[in-house]
């Protein structure tokens, strides 16, 4: 952008796309919801260097949004082209650095863009579903204010303003009422604006984010690293408990355009915080191409695979990861908000993530002891329903020890059972919560109550969701800190189905479970809550088992309708037949023959 203020002669940045153009980007931009509008000015913001961005939110987000930046700004001709339909600067600056000065495509594909924005549509479609403020100053001793009726300027008029730039967006989705009615609750779609700074927040440490709703803060973050960026977000807490990931790597790309061999340099950076934290979704995952935050299944199992053994069953870690990679090696055209994106060497990128997260979580010393490993080439099968084995039959097993204070070694008659303990159990209070589950639960009163801190979205669901958490056993009440950023709660009771109360942190799985719907109160989202219950209530890796205690899990365990998988899926009980062992070891029969 110019710095010679908004002058005649001011050089004009950004341009309308040509036809050809037009056809390539083929993915006019749709505003569903206020998260929508967030994230486009959020990014036109980072195109435009801020390094400080303020977002404000009214209620939830319809009646008004603002995104306050100090970024380059821009000229009142660049402003007025703006708000208009297929005008962008973002690929005609990459153009013009390869020396091309229209922006213009080869053989119909969009040229490689550096920038998030590329398409020219943000303005224009937001100004075509609500009314924009803009407010804007390349540098110059006066700024622009535009307001738009559509995707035209009503009126343009000099203002007072520092460099950088104010966008206001009022009345969101009024003249569309349609898609006004599609919107959850207030609490939801604010929870997901929320969400969304969060991720952009972490991915991005170096530029300082705030959020405000309703005059109040709900997150803010300096701008200097990963370890601000997770206290700005989370709490001091997670902070403490997080190692940073930083890769390089040099690799051959052999192009379809040519038989040359050419060279790509990957980055690979990001926080991870050590799998004692964890959440029960993937929702605490960001992940970013470039800068973008993006849905991608391969990269995200890198990221679970990286972890690997060190999260307990059913947990996701909270973690934020950015992809660096040429232009040409990306295609994010493909979705009509670009939150999936196409990438050549995928795998080869999912591997090098998988590696970096590995090496990293390797250094505080926290990896778990490895699975058993023996010699004997014996195949351990999970017993399933197919079986002949029966549920009562699990009950008749007998108990001979505890191994690793992880599982229970039993016999039953010609077959040697080996039982996670935690899934056990897991599957027996998942089990008695389903039958108890339209009935009073019983409760256990936390005196005194325990503070448990809360993510912005969490925190902004409460309201919406306090009468499922009451019914699930949770009583709780807020914090009243308005000065601090760092939202929590006082947990007064829990949930204690079979007498073992629940752990008060556990309260953040359900809220999470509970709003991951706009309905939460449907079967399927009660079903996953108490998954998730289940799971923070059973017995824990560590914990010691005599032997009347073993027992009664076994009793417990055959009277289920279903023993041999927790409710996440996971396999309960693995068996070795001895016949397995005979010919391990070489044996010509078996004990009894």
């Amino acid at each position: 952008m110019s710095n010679q203020g908004d002058t005649e002669s001011s050089k004009t940045t950004i341009c309308r796309l040509d036809d050809e153009m037009i056809a390539a980007v083929a993915a006019a931009e749709v505003i569903t919801r206020p998260a929508d509008v967030v994230a486009e000015l959020i990014e036109n913001a980072l195109d435009a260097g801020a390094d400080r961005i303020d977002i404000s939110v009214t209620g939830d987000g319809t009646d008004q949004l603002v995104v306050r930046d100090n970024g380059q700004g821009m000229s009142k001709q660049d402003a007025i082209l703006a708000v208009q339909r297929h005008t962008t600067s973002k690929i005609n600056a990459t153009k013009q650095a390869a020396g091309e000065i229209t922006p213009t495509t080869q053989d119909g594909i969009i040229p490689p863009v550096e920038t998030l924005g590329f398409r020219g549509e943000a303005l224009a479609s937001i100004a075509t579903v609500g009314t924009l403020e803009i407010e804007t100053n390349n540098g110059g001793p006066c700024g622009t204010m535009i307001k738009t009726n559509g995707p035209t300027a009503e009126s343009v008029e000099p203002t007072g303003r520092a460099c950088g730039t104010t966008i206001t967006v009022n009345n969101l989705f009024e003249a569309v009422p349609a898609r006004q009615e599609a919107l959850a609750s207030s609490q939801a779609e604010f929870a997901r604006i929320s969400k969304l700074v969060s991720h952009y927040a972490l991915l991005h440490p170096m530029t300082a984010i705030s959020l405000q709703h309703d005059g109040n803060d709900v997150l803010s973050t300096s701008g200097d690293g990963y370890t601000s960026a997770l206290l700005g977000v989370y709490n001091r807490e997670i902070a403490a408990q997080s190692t940073t990931i930083e890769s390089t790597q040099t690799i051959d790309i052999d192009t379809k355009s040519s038989q040359i061999t050419q060279t790509a340099t990957i980055e690979i950076n990001g926080v991870l915080v050590h799998p004692t934290v964890t959440r029960a979704n993937r929702n605490a995952v960001s992940i970013a191409i470039d800068g973008r935050p993006v849905n991608n299944e391969t990269l995200m199992a890198a990221i679970m695979n990286g972890y690997s053994d060190l999260l307990p069953g059913g947990q996701h870690p909270i973690a934020a990861v950015t992809v660096s990679l040429p232009g040409s090696l990306t295609d994010h055209n493909v979705h009509p908000r670009k939150q999936t994106v196409r990438i050549q060497t995928a795998d080869l990128i999912a591997d090098m993530i998988e590696t970096s997260v590995s090496d990293a979580l390797s250094t505080v010393d926290q990896r778990q002891i490895d699975t058993l490993s023996t010699e004997l080439d014996v195949s351990l099968e999970a017993l399933t329903d197919a079986d002949q084995t029966s549920s009562a039959a699990v009950a008749d097993a007998d108990v001979l020890g505890q191994f690793q204070e992880l599982y229970l070694l039993c016999s039953l008659d010609d077959t040697l059972l080996i039982v996670d303990q935690h899934a056990a159990h897991e599957r027996i209070t998942y089990e008695r919560l389903c039958a108890t589950v339209d009935e009073t639960l019983p409760t256990v009163a936390i005196d005194p109550p325990v503070t448990v801190s809360l993510t912005p979205g969490q925190y902004s669901t409460l309201d919406c969701i306090t009468d499922q958490l009451m019914t699930y056993g949770y009583e709780y009440t807020k914090r009243d800190d308005t000065q601090n950023t760092h939202k929590a709660i006082n947990v007064h009771s829990v949930p204690a189905p079979l007498g073992q109360p629940a752990a008060p942190v556990s309260i953040r799985d359900a809220i999470d479970a509970l709003q991951n719907d706009d309905t939460p109160s449907v079967a399927h989202e009660r079903t996953d809550t108490l998954a998730e219950l289940a799971c923070h209530q059973s017995l824990r890796a560590g914990e010691i088992l005599d032997s009347p205690a073993a027992d009664e899990l076994l009793n417990q365990l055959g009277a289920c309708e279903n023993p041999y998988a927790c409710p996440h899926g996971r396999p309960v009980v693995l068996t070795i037949d001895e016949m397995d062992l005979v010919r391990a070891f070489g044996r010509r029969n078996t004990r009894r023959d």
